[in-house]
């Protein structure tokens, strides 16, 4: 059933989590129907107008149903959000490109001892995460048995789950153009640089997904930069990929066509355009 025809979510009252809250969030941004905090009935479950989730031990797409607690101990950590983003098919793009993903599913199916021990981390580390933003849309989302349209909780839910769509479709199609355009350089140096030329439409953010491409490629032990078009100028942005201080752009801060080097030496602006000038500055940036 399309998810734009559902009338209704229902949610279990009580404490509110991650999982329940972006779940909501997500059908909220899709369909701006209201959210019921209160166990589902019988005729909740059956009905495929009414999306019932985090509760009722159920998982059916055709009944709208998004609830795990009915999976085994040891299955695979899927919680509430990801059944309905395998249901809106962005489940593995959303594993992909969202690194907090799979830390929520843990945390929401093993709780924070199993969660820190898999991290390799210490259990009191993952409450010196928690922000009071968390704490504060979890509990106004739970301290009421109804949110409609208009109300404030609602209004910014419905802002989360259309940004973490938005996020995750645009990732996809940004990958897709960067796959089209995109060169790889091998420098005398012995490293590999990624280059994303100017294009006529260009993205908004083009350097967007530029390091996650690299990782899709497998080319993370040979990339050391990123060479990509300045959103506010004519030339080029020169970044590292992953941090690699070998390369080092205050090298390149006098030179009469680097308009701005940060002091921290991750990032240059050039006004230069020609390819042969690009890659004389990436060389001269490797430390």
């Amino acid at each position: 059933m399309p998810v734009f025809m559902i009338r209704q979510i229902v949610v279990h009252p009580g404490g509110a989590h991650k999982d329940d809250f972006l779940a909501c969030a997500l059908l909220m941004a899709e369909t701006g129907v209201p959210v019921y905090r209160r166990e589902p009935s019988e005729d909740d479950l059956s009905d495929v107008a009414t999306a019932v989730v985090d509760v009722g031990l159920k998982w059916d797409e055709s009944k709208m149903n998004f609830d795990h607690h009915q999976f085994p101990r040891d299955a695979e950590p899927l919680c509430a959000l990801s059944l309905v983003l395998k249901y809106l098919g962005l489940y593995e793009e959303a594993h992909k490109f969202c690194d907090w993903l799979i830390v929520a599913e843990w945390m929401d199916t093993r709780g924070p001892n199993d969660t820190a021990k898999w991290l390799g981390v210490e259990r009191d580390a993952m409450a010196k995460l928690n922000s009071p933003i968390d704490i504060t849309l979890l509990r106004r989302f739970a301290a009421s048995t109804e949110h409609s349209p208009g109300q404030p909780i609602y209004e910014v839910m419905k802002m989360v789950g259309e940004d973490l769509i938005s996020f995750v479709r645009g990732m996809k199609k940004q990958l897709e153009y960067i796959g089209e355009n995109a060169e790889v350089w091998e420098m005398s140096f012995g490293k590999k640089v990624l280059f994303l030329p100017r294009t006529d439409p260009m993205p908004n953010d083009p350097s967007m997904g530029m390091g996650r491409y690299v990782e899709d490629q497998g080319l993370e032990e040979e990339v050391v930069a990123m060479v990509y078009p300045d959103r506010r100028g004519e030339g080029y942005g020169l970044g590292r990929f992953n941090d690699d201080k070998r390369m080092e752009y205050t090298q390149i801060k006098d030179e009469p066509d680097v308009h701005f080097a940060h002091n921290k030496g991750f990032i240059a602006k050039v006004s230069a355009t020609e390819v042969s000038r690009l890659k004389v500055l990436i060389e001269k940036s490797w430390a």
